[in-house]
C-alpha cells in the first residue's frame, strides 16, 4: 500500500527518487571499469545504497521511474575519461540542494531523517575510501603543468616582441619547451630515487606529459594565426593559459576537495605576471641589443 502525502512533497520525492535511481546504476556501471578490488568493492556498495534509497521512496510514488539515459552517459564518460573519484564527487556536489528538500519532507516522511543522514555521513565516509592512482600523482602534474604555464607563458611572452614572427616564436617555443620537458622530468625521477621511491619512472612520466601537453596547448596560436599577428597570438595564448589554469585548478577542487579561488587566482596571477614582465624584457632586449629581425 502506497503511503500518502501532500501533492507538493511526492513531487520532491519522485525527484529524488530519480536521482537515487541514476546514481545508482552510474556507481554500478563505473565499478565495471574502476581499478581495485577495493574500488569496485565501494562503488557497489554505494550503488547498493542508492538503490535501497530509491525502494523506499517507492513506497510513496508507487512506481518505479524510467533511468535518466543521457544524464548515466554523461557521468561514466566522465569517470573513463577524467578518473571515477572526480566523476563521483561531481555527481555528489550537485546534490548540495538536496538537504534543503530533506528540511521540506522532515514533516511528512520519517525515512527522510535516517536517508538524510546516510547521505551525509556514511556516503562520504565510503567515498574518502575510493584510492584513484592518478590521483597519487596530482603533485606530479601540478608540477609539471605549473613550471610549464610559468616558464613558457614567460618565453613565448619574451619572443612575441623580440622575434615579432609567430612561426619563429613557435620554432623557439618549441625547442625550450622540449627541451625543458626532459629537464622536468629527468629531475622528478632523480628527485623521487633519491627518496628511496619505487614509483619514480610513472612519477616523472606524470610530470612529463602534463608539460609536454601543455607545451602543445600554448604554442598552438602562434601556429594558428599568421606570421605577423603575434599580438594576437599573444592574447590567445594567455586565454589559454587561463583556460587551463581553471580546468585544471577545477579537477583538483572537486576530486581532492580544495578551495578553486584561492589556487586558481594563485596559478593565474604568477602565469600573467611572468608574461608582462618577459614581455617588457623582450621590448628592452630588442631596444638595447638593436637587434632587427
Amino acid at each position: 500500500m502506497n503511503k500518502t502525502v501532500s501533492p507538493e512533497t511526492l513531487d520532491i520525492i519522485r525527484t529524488m527518487q530519480q536521482n537515487e535511481l541514476d546514481e545508482s546504476i552510474i556507481y554500478k556501471n563505473i565499478a565495471s571499469f574502476a581499478k581495485g578490488k577495493e574500488n569496485r568493492r565501494t562503488l557497489l556498495r554505494l550503488a547498493k545504497e542508492e538503490k535501497a534509497h530509491c525502494k523506499i521512496w517507492e513506497t510513496y510514488t508507487g512506481e518505479m521511474p524510467k533511468p535518466s539515459k543521457g544524464k548515466i552517459l554523461y557521468y561514466t564518460l566522465i569517470a573513463r575519461i577524467l578518473g571515477f573519484t572526480f566523476a563521483v564527487k561531481l555527481m555528489e556536489r550537485g546534490e548540495g540542494h538536496a538537504q534543503e528538500a530533506y528540511d521540506r519532507l522532515a514533516g511528512e516522511v520519517p525515512e527522510s531523517a535516517a536517508i538524510r543522514q546516510q547521505e551525509e555521513e556514511h556516503e562520504q565516509a565510503l567515498l574518502a575510501m575510493l584510492d584513484e592512482e592518478r590521483l597519487q600523482y596530482v603533485g606530479s602534474m601540478v608540477l609539471g603543468l605549473n613550471d610549464a604555464l610559468v616558464e613558457l607563458t614567460g618565453s613565448l611572452a619574451g619572443f612575441a616582441f623580440a622575434l615579432q614572427n609567430n612561426r619563429l616564436i613557435a620554432l623557439s617555443g618549441l625547442i625550450v619547451g622540449i627541451s625543458a620537458t626532459f629537464s622536468m622530468a629527468s629531475s622528478e625521477f632523480l628527485a623521487a630515487r633519491s627518496e628511496g621511491r619505487s614509483d619514480a619512472l610513472k612519477s616523472c612520466s606524470y610530470t612529463g606529459i602534463a608539460y609536454l601537453l601543455t607545451v602543445v596547448a600554448l604554442i598552438a596560436p602562434y601556429l594558428l594565426l599568421p606570421a605577423m599577428a603575434y599580438i594576437p597570438a599573444l592574447i590567445l595564448m594567455l586565454g589559454v593559459v587561463i583556460a587551463i589554469i581553471a580546468g585544471f585548478t577545477y579537477y583538483t577542487s572537486v576530486a581532492q576537495d580544495q578551495p578553486f579561488k584561492r589556487h586558481f587566482w594563485e596559478m593565474a596571477l604568477i602565469s600573467v605576471g611572468v608574461a608582462v614582465v618577459s614581455f617588457v624584457v623582450g621590448i628592452l632586449a630588442k631596444q638595447f641589443l638593436g637587434v632587427e629581425l
